[in-house]
């Protein structure tokens, strides 16, 4: 058996497995457009699997003076008018949460941070316990912060007493992404376009995520 078969095994996510009754959240902040493709493959793929999805923005913070100076972010904020804010409804309602996020200085940006920092009520009731979460970045460079912005979101969810359901390496695509373990991370170069080819790896994160939270939510049941 080669070191891949040994590596995949059984938990490569096979396409005509449907997941029943999970329910998913895809939350995500992109200024110039990266991060909201990445959601809409995650949602994609959380929809091959079976599953309900809503793929939701968290509320922009910047002065609009700020954005209408940069042409790529004013696109992204026309582009995404349409998507539906983030609530603590939404996070409630959801078995699974997919957040995707660009780097900002090796961390998650403020307006993510803002996002989650407001969910006090659901977490010191316990709504956010046994929550499943996985997550996806984006930075200018292949070693921008990528695994330290995944790394300070998990942190969050630590606290949260989610579940992290990471890629690690359960499937071969994963690798012509980059093949990075902590969740789908990519490059976007100087043309505002993506280096690597990250579709497929996002797909199967989303379906990986969708896979363990059905295991959890019958675990439960």
């Amino acid at each position: 058996m080669g070191i891949l078969s040994k590596l995949f095994g059984n938990s490569t996510i096979k396409e005509t497995e449907k997941m029943e009754n999970v329910k998913v959240a895809v939350v995500f902040y992109s200024m110039g457009g990266t991060n909201y493709q990445l959601a809409k493959w995650a949602e994609e793929g959380a929809k091959e699997a079976g599953t309900e999805v809503r793929v939701l923005k968290v509320e922009e913070l910047a002065p609009d003076s700020v954005i209408e100076g940069n042409e790529a972010w004013k696109a992204t904020v026309n582009a995404t008018k349409d998507v539906p804010v983030a609530t603590s409804d939404d996070l409630e309602w959801a078995d699974a949460i997919i957040f995707s996020v660009p780097t900002r200085f090796g961390n998650m940006p403020a307006q993510m941070k803002q996002f989650l920092d407001t969910q006090g009520g659901l977490w010191a009731t316990g709504k956010t316990v046994n929550k499943v979460v996985s997550a996806m970045t984006s930075a200018q460079n292949p070693h921008g912060g990528q695994e330290a912005t995944l790394l300070s979101l998990y942190t969050s969810m630590m606290h949260w007493g989610a579940i992290i359901a990471t890629p690690g390496y359960t499937d071969p695509v994963l690798f012509a992404a980059g093949g990075n373990p902590y969740g789908t991370s990519v490059t976007v170069g100087q043309d505002g376009k993506m280096v690597e080819d990250v579709q497929g790896a996002v797909k199967h994160q989303a379906k990986r995520t969708v896979t363990v939270a059905e295991w959890v939510k019958k675990g439960n049941q």
